[in-house]
């Protein structure tokens, strides 16, 4: 496929870039803490830990890991906790001793967590105490023999550590009670690793790096299989697409989404390190207003964030008082940002809100808004460089740029495939390396990149197609309207009916009035036949609002109707 977005990149963005830039992701790591050692690295709670201190205590954990643990090369090694300064110390830990990173959810039920130790045959896990009741509840059904446990205060000073953990555990009673006789604390974990010899292992780009897993919204959890090289290639693509409006060693990144999330691994985490930044973790970003008092201690230069986050953001009061000079960069991903949402930003803070598209498959960054870009105009921008991509119809055949269909990607970036499931790869990866994202795309007339919906979201309104992402937009545009999510209800005369679920800002709001608002922007078969006003609407533990809860329980209720109904009759 013709590549027409390239002529839309600005000219100091690479077409192509190397993912062999740096052998393995601890090779660039050790490049970058060689280079910063004594600037700050990460930021949590006030308290802070420079790259020297990260390189000492994650080369300290990697040699238990190693010695005390016994743990080999290409082992699977759990991580379950929030943004905290022990983060990346495990992570890199583990990444430095030649294992492999398994993220995993702190919010996980044990049902789930049991599915992904089991799945990913992890050896060994770190977690906060705060979750250890889940883990005790099904760790004798999986492979993990060791267990590393860390309170939320343990990596801040005393007396600020004991205080925090003596406040979330007796106070606000946050960590359930838990029986774990073996577990191993973390602070021994690494006062036994700095009298241990570290080993570091012959690395390169093929070795696994992280076992991702997806969100399992759509079925099981699935570990896509992310390479050194995958995970490189696309800090280098996000540095390519981010970098002209970066500095390196000056740069201070608010990290609020978890840095288990591979957006914000790769983008915040990864990304920041090679340039030199700063991480500003925020362990609670649903706390807004804890969040924004955070923030109003430091000067940001730039931040990620899922549309919700943002919303929250530009509606709180005290955020709108924040100095915003310095900020350069902001990100959305995860989920469509909406144009109220991006111009409400772009017009309190100065700063254009770059919409990011990427899947976990993918590393995951495979568009971006170029940062030129001024003002919103509807696109996830242009494919990030050294990506090819192209749309392929229902059949499989490949379509022209004129038309719309299923986007396939090709590049570095892409996974080598799903952790022992040969079926699934297959499914959607073909043996030439083209992934199929199951998200139905077009370019509209100046080369950008426009994503109409997911495949398995789109509404059938009497053989019309709907697509959830514009009814949304157009129902997030009056601004009585705080949150909303559009679905397909089953009917039986137009097969589908269009049903949104809004959560209102102003209480004043009606359905009627909503309505008439619709119908000046959508068509009549668009236009939302059912209107159900709600307190909040189902998320995922970064912000991504679940049409499928939605689904099922709007399915669940119209079965309740139809077997009462039944009944009646």
């Amino acid at each position: 496929m013709d590549k027409v977005w390239l002529s839309r990149y600005p000219s100091d963005i690479p077409a192509e870039i190397n993912p062999d830039s740096y052998s393995s992701l601890v090779d660039m790591f050790e490049q970058s803490v060689h280079k910063f050692a004594d600037q700050t690295a990460f930021i949590n709670m006030g308290s802070v830990m420079t790259f020297r201190k990260l390189e000492e205590r994650s080369r300290a954990f990697a040699a238990y890991l190693q010695n005390e643990l016994k743990l080999k090369k290409g082992d699977r090694v759990a991580i379950m906790m929030p943004n905290l300064l022990q983060y990346p110390i495990a992570l890199f830990g583990v990444l430095r001793a030649g294992l492999v990173v398994v993220n995993v959810n702190p919010l996980y039920t044990p049902r789930e967590l049991e599915h992904q130790l089991n799945d990913s045959g992890a050896k060994a896990i770190v977690i906060v105490s705060n979750f250890a009741h889940t883990l005790e509840k099904v760790v004798k059904n999986t492979p993990v023999k060791h267990v590393v446990l860390t309170n939320l205060g343990e990596q801040l000073p005393r007396p600020k550590g004991t205080i925090v953990n003596f406040v979330v555990k007796y106070v606000k009673k946050m960590v359930p009670k838990y029986n774990l006789p073996h577990a191993t604390s973390m602070r021994k974990a690494l006062s036994k690793g700095r009298r241990m010899q570290y080993v570091k292992p012959f690395m390169n780009g093929e070795d696994i790096a992280f076992l991702q897993y997806t969100g399992g919204t759509t079925g099981v959890a699935k570990g896509a299989v992310l390479t050194h090289r995958n995970m490189l290639a696309n800090v280098m693509q996000a540095k390519g697409t981010y970098g002209p409006v970066l500095t390196e060693g000056q740069e201070l990144v608010v990290t609020a989404l978890p840095l288990y999330h591979v957006f914000a691994l790769t983008v915040n985490c990864l990304l920041f390190i090679e340039l030199g930044g700063q991480n500003l973790m925020i362990t609670n970003p649903r706390d807004i207003p804890g969040f924004v008092k955070e923030l109003q201690k430091y000067q940001f230069t730039a931040i990620t964030g899922v549309n919700t986050l943002f919303n929250a953001l530009v509606n709180n009061e005290d955020f709108h008082e924040l100095d915003f000079s310095r900020m350069r960069l902001a990100v959305g991903g995860g989920m469509a940002v909406q144009r109220s949402v991006a111009e409400k930003w772009q017009q309190l803070t100065g700063v254009h809100l770059l919409e990011g598209y990427g899947l976990t498959e993918c590393s995951p960054l495979v568009a971006a808004y170029p940062y030129d870009l001024t003002e919103y105009n509807g696109s996830i921008g242009l494919p990030v460089p050294s990506t090819d991509i192209r749309m392929i119809d229902e059949e499989g055949n490949v379509v022209g740029n004129d038309q719309m269909g299923e986007l396939q990607v090709k590049g570095p970036q892409v996974m080598r495939g799903y952790w022992q499931r040969p079926e699934a790869t297959k499914e959607v990866l073909t043996e030439d390396g083209w992934l199929s994202t199951g998200d139905i795309v077009q370019f509209d007339d100046e080369g950008f990149l426009h994503i109409v919906d997911r495949k398995k979201d789109m509404i059938l309104v009497s053989g019309f197609n709907v697509y959830p992402n514009e009814i949304e937009d157009v129902v997030a545009l009056n601004d009585k309207v705080m949150e909303v999510a559009a679905i397909g209800q089953p009917h039986e005369v137009s097969g589908e009916l269009v049903k949104v679920c809004v959560v209102k800002r102003d209480p004043s709001l009606t359905k009627d009035e909503l309505l008439a608002h619709c119908r000046k922007h959508l068509t009549g078969y668009k236009v939302p036949k059912i209107v159900e006003f709600r307190d909040d609407l189902p998320k995922t533990n970064v912000g991504k609002i679940l049409r499928r809860a939605l689904r099922e329980e709007s399915q669940e209720t119209a079965d309740v109707k139809a077997e009462s109904e039944k009944a009646e009759a």
